[in-house]
């Protein structure tokens, strides 16, 4: 089985009233310098339910989940434009690296 066939993602929900009101989706990874990582692809949290907690209560989620698996860290991308989402990640310290260009192909 490749690398590929074995990849698995999870995504964690917070539901109201029977309404998914923010989701993560995120897969393990591994860094050849750094080891075991958790990948966030997307953090979503319904435009309504903004400013209410609901991204602190999935990411903090995440954030215990890497601890208690004793990954080396977790990782994500945002746009360089995403400013509320760029301030978000500042109240966690996080470090925005400035030094990685995006590589794609597309087919």
């Amino acid at each position: 089985m490749s690398g590929a066939d074995q990849l698995k993602t999870t995504a964690a929900s917070l539901e109201q009233e029977e309404q998914v009101v923010g989701f993560a989706l995120y897969y393990i990874r591994y860094s050849t310098w750094k080891g075991q990582r958790l990948y966030l692809e997307d953090l979503v949290v319904t435009d309504t339910m903004r400013g209410k907690g609901i991204g602190h209560l999935l990411f903090d989620r995440l954030i215990e989940e890497c601890k208690a698996k004793k990954f080396s860290g977790m990782m994500w991308q945002v746009l360089d434009w995403n400013e509320p989402a760029i301030h978000f990640y500042k109240k966690y310290n996080a470090q925005l690296d400035g030094e990685w260009i995006n590589c794609s192909l597309n087919f």
